[in-house]
């Protein structure tokens, strides 16, 4: 017989087991490609309960980005702490480890799935993803030595994320790049990165 009440502490754990559940097969497979059927059987739930938890896909969608948040500003943490890596092979490694999000549980939205998900998003769920993301990345400034002012941070968001984004989009989005050389690109546009970064570090120290 099926259960038909939960506790408050069983319903977290189920919240839970969906926030995780959904990062790893969206960083496996792609944001597109998870569906919200793949997440709650494998979390063991009935598709009427996983609607209890979460209105839509893109909720859950939302609420699996700010999960990984942590994740992300503990691998830059990680990286800039090692004492085997220079500053710029810190940096570099986190940019790399987030461009390949794919091979390091790290989920990626490709421009399809931006678009899609800021469509259906309300104005305020809009504002109030876009205030976490740049706390993000004013964080990850802080780990890397940086002061983190306004004009800087919106800088290296976008930086960031064109480099992410550009790297998912060959071939599929932008057909007439040439995936051959997504690699070498990636490369070319995370040094250049951490050229503006370094600058930015050497401003930043007294003379």
């Amino acid at each position: 017989m099926p259960k038909v009440a939960y506790s408050e502490e069983e319903r977290e754990r189920i919240r839970e087991a969906l926030v995780t559940t959904a990062l790893a097969l969206m960083a496996r497979q792609g944001i597109q490609h998870t569906t919200v059927e793949q997440i709650y059987r494998e979390v063991g739930i009935s598709r009427t309960f996983f609607y209890t938890f979460f209105s839509s896909k893109e909720d859950l969608i939302v609420e699996t980005l700010y999960h990984q948040q942590p994740k992300i500003l503990a691998c830059a943490r990680q990286l800039m702490e090692d004492p085997a890596l220079t500053w710029r092979e810190g940096v570099e490694g986190f940019l790399r480890t987030c461009c390949y999000g794919e091979r390091n549980g790290i989920a990626v939205m490709t421009i399809e799935e931006q678009q899609v998900l800021f469509r259906r998003l309300s104005e305020e769920s809009y504002r109030h993803f876009r205030e976490k993301q740049l706390r993000l990345f004013a964080r990850l400034l802080e780990c890397f030595g940086i002061r983190p002012d306004d004009g800087r941070v919106a800088l290296f968001t976008n930086l960031s994320l064109a480099v992410m984004v550009l790297r998912r989009a060959i071939p599929s989005s932008l057909p007439l790049l040439v995936p051959e050389a997504a690699d070498a690109a990636v490369n070319v546009q995370i040094g250049a990165i951490v050229d503006c970064l370094e600058q930015m570090r050497k401003d930043d120290k007294p003379r």
